[in-house]
């Protein structure tokens, strides 16, 4: 072979250049450890490599499933045991985003072959470096694949997840994750760590704030929208990324709240409530699943393999690849279900997990126990084989610089088209909560307004927690969207209020003074965007009282009061529902914040947000949710008598605003609910439809929920499930028949046996606007 040269491969210089580079180093100088071989082993090897440099569409409607099988069979006939192990061995650059382990030299460790991932670093410039490094400095040039926690945007910050999902706008939320993977991938990233699909019911949990709330029908549909937005239809394109869904499972139910806890989760409830958005973001074809801080039935999740193996790998049938969180291998020590790191290693390799995140549990002992007898060669093999599967489908061997590229960075990054879609869809996120008199919308050219709130004017908010790469600087304020939409001649008075980190009022004086020269005051209360996230649990969520101290004296100068929530989770707030005449719930919405609360505050945008979660009267209600179960004596269908439902005594079981709640500048009238047939045979759908008529003087978009109640089976039902919602625009006056399709699986159940099945019987069938207030009918299956 000496003298060949390869110039051909598709007609790209980067990729020319990287092959002929490749056999450069491996044939043609016959470096160690080839200088033994045969020229048979000479010829494998270069048709080994010839064969992988071709492209291979492998991504979305044009996988070659079986080519990509070939290639990644191939490669692994080259690899040594340790060349392997490095691939399923993920550190950090950057920013850690979990507690500073072992110091490591990060060139060396690359240089070495150790490292099949990197995270935290991204730009386009960064990215390049080190993957020229692994191309240049690694004997078989594996492509490192570059990771990141793109949560809710890349440059261009969009609502927290939790803000998304009360938008049920699934197309909505589909174009956010879109973007967020273009900007990614030109800032050389090929994978984030998201969605987040954990089910909360607790919102002193901080990561709350990260999912789709509490119902497991809404956050399995989101679920699959983001995941088809970030990955797209083709892996390969540079415009896509590798979604990675997570915690699996369970670490939205951690006891009390409290980040990193244990968790009490029985099977039927994993199986009902927890496991269905993973479910469907595997089916939607996530390329990746994040093992979980908690424990499941005692067994930490990285540990899991009825997790990992019995239901992600066989049952669901996932090809991906799983990757541990931030040393959550080696904290099953702590856990005390590992004696030492090298147990960590053994239990997690065995139980399925195929790559470990910043713990060096694989990298130092994998090797080892394979030696030992304690891990089968054959199962690190496999997870090497999901590794560099997920690889060959983001054409990384084609090009692995693809993604690097610092004139499509700069172009690509804040464009315009971003920037509107951020505001659509922060809009479609507001849920209007009260409106006494109808205080909204606010007219244009009102004379002045008094804009009250630390939040109100502080850019980096507006981007809240888990936004690293969004660059604040862009960022509109709620002051600066209020100016920019008001006549030129309104006067915009602004007093920062309560201080946010004690509990005084920092210009209550001045806030009154100036409220008195005002038509009307906007303010904002609730928390600051440090407050929630990862390990930001708090035991009291409500409204700091200097806060609503503030709020009582501007109540009292009798000018209509705006409140703008700002939160990233529910919070206790009884005292402003009950005395501010106008609330709107407006979360964390990302860089175009302050314009959409403006359209939606001035009328540009009628409200149609509807709430992803149950807020509770009191911190004791919780968990408070939905889709409770009936007991033997009910709670929500009998009286209160002194033996009757289980009742607090010191207050009501509704919540202050319950699941699907949000209010329109119009109104909406359900009627005429029907089902097809009043009888179906078990495994047909079922056809239900409603009309619904905007009953209001202006247009709105409202979204129709459609709940049942499975009467009699052989386990017990919750009192009403989410099973079907649409999102429906109306001009006044205007009706329309809307129409679901319940499904045999939307009206299966985990039975007594935890099969999952059709059963005969009665269904309740409620259609609303809220979890609340619906319009029922019946229906038989038999």
């Amino acid at each position: 072979m000496k003298g060949f040269k390869l110039s051909f491969i598709n007609n790209q210089p980067i990729q020319q250049k990287y092959i002929q580079y490749t056999i450069h180093q491996t044939v043609i100088k016959n470096s160690p450890p080839y200088t033994n071989m045969k020229l048979r082993e000479y010829a494998l090897l270069f048709i080994c490599f010839l064969y992988l440099s071709f492209p291979s569409n492998v991504s979305g409607q044009n996988t070659s499933v079986k080519n990509i099988d070939y290639k990644v069979d191939s490669l692994m006939k080259l690899m040594t045991l340790d060349e392997k192990i490095g691939q399923l061995n993920q550190l950090s650059k950057g920013v850690a985003t979990g507690p500073e382990g072992k110091k490591y030299d990060l060139d060396k460790e690359i240089q070495s072959g150790n490292v099949g991932s990197l995270l935290n670093l991204y730009g386009a410039d960064s990215t390049y470096k080190y993957q020229k490094m692994v191309v240049e400095k690694t004997r078989l040039k594996i492509p490192m694949i570059f990771g990141h926690d793109v949560i809710h945007g890349a440059r261009t910050g969009f609502p927290i997840p939790l803000a998304e999902a009360a938008s049920w706008d699934l197309q909505a939320i589909e174009l956010s994750a879109r973007i967020a993977a273009t900007e990614s991938a030109a800032m050389g990233l090929h994978w984030t760590f998201a969605p987040m699909v954990d089910i909360c019911r607790d919102p002193r949990w901080g990561r709350i704030m990260e999912g789709a709330g509490e119902d497991p029908y809404l956050g399995s549909a989101i679920a699959k929208a983001r995941v088809v937005g970030l990955q797209g239809q083709d892996l390969a394109a540079n415009n896509t990324i590798l979604a990675c869904v997570k915690h699996f499972a369970g670490y939205g139910a951690v006891e009390a709240g409290r980040e990193y806890n244990t968790t009490t989760i029985s099977i039927r409830h994993l199986r009902e409530t927890i496991l269905p958005p993973f479910k469907a973001a595997v089916e939607a074809g996530a390329g990746s699943v994040m093992n979980a801080f908690n424990d499941v039935d005692g067994i930490p999740a990285s540990g899991s393999k009825f997790l990992v193996t019995d239901v992600l790998k066989k049952e669901w049938g996932f090809k991906g690849y799983t990757v541990s969180d931030w040393n959550s291998i080696g904290e099953m020590v702590s856990w005390g279900t590992s004696k030492d790191a090298a147990d960590a290693a053994r239990q997690a390799m065995n139980a399925g997990s195929d790559m470990d995140m910043c713990g060096f549990a694989y990298r130092n002992h994998l090797k080892q126990l394979i030696k030992e007898g304690k891990v089968l060669q054959s199962q690190v093999d496999e997870s090497v084989r999901r590794v560099l599967n997920m690889k060959f489908s983001l054409g990384l061997f084609e090009d692995p610089y693809r993604y690097s590229n610092p004139a499509r960075e700069k172009e690509t990054l804040y464009k315009k088209a971003h920037t509107d879609a951020a505001r659509e869809v922060a809009k479609k996120s507001i849920v209007l909560l009260k409106n006494e008199k109808h205080i909204l919308p606010i007219s244009k050219k009102i004379k002045s307004i008094l804009v009250v709130g630390e939040v109100a004017n502080n850019k980096w908010d507006m981007s809240s927690t888990w936004s690293g790469m969004v660059d604040s600087k862009h960022n509109v304020t709620i002051l600066e969207g209020i100016k920019a939409k008001v006549d030129k001649t309104t006067k915009v008075y602004y007093t920062q209020g309560a201080d946010p980190k004690d509990e005084k009022i920092l210009s209550l004086d001045s806030a009154l003074v100036l409220a008195k020269k005002c038509e009307v005051i906007v303010m904002t209360i609730g928390e600051r965007a440090w407050w929630v996230g990862e390990n930001n649990s708090y035991a009291g969520i409500d409204i700091r009282k200097n806060e609503l101290a503030l709020m009582n004296g501007l109540l009292k100068t009798g000018k209509p009061l705006v409140i703008l929530l700002t939160n990233g989770r529910p919070i206790i707030m009884n005292e402003v529902a009950e005395k501010a005449p106008s609330i709107l719930e407006t979360w964390w919405l990302g860089s175009m914040a302050g314009h959409a609360i403006a359209d939606v505050l001035f009328g540009d945008y009628n409200p149609s947000g509807k709430l992803p979660v149950t807020f509770p009267r009191v911190l004791g209600q919780i968990p408070l949710y939905y889709s409770q179960k009936n007991t033997g004596r009910p709670a929500f269908t009998m009286s209160n008598g002194k033996y009757d439902g289980g009742i607090y005594r010191d207050v009501v079981n509704t919540p202050l605003y319950p699941f699907g709640f949000g209010l329109s500048y119009t109104t909406f009238n359900y009627d005429e609910l029907k089902v097809i047939s009043d009888s179906t045979k078990i495994g047909l759908p079922v056809t239900v439809t409603v009309k619904i008529k905007n009953t209001g003087k202006v247009s709105g978009e409202e979204v129709v929920q459609l709940y049942i109640r499975d009467m009699v089976a052989s386990a017990s039902q919750p009192i009403k499930v989410l099973k079907g919602f649409k999102k429906v625009p109306l001009a006044p006056n205007e009706s329309t028949v809307v129409s679901f399709t319940l499904t045999p699986e939307d009206l299966s159940i985990w039975d007594r046996e935890m099969v999952f099945r059709q059963e005969p019987g009665e269904f309740k069938v409620m259609v609303g606007g809220d979890s609340d207030k619906v319009i029922t009918t019946s229906f038989y299956v038999k």
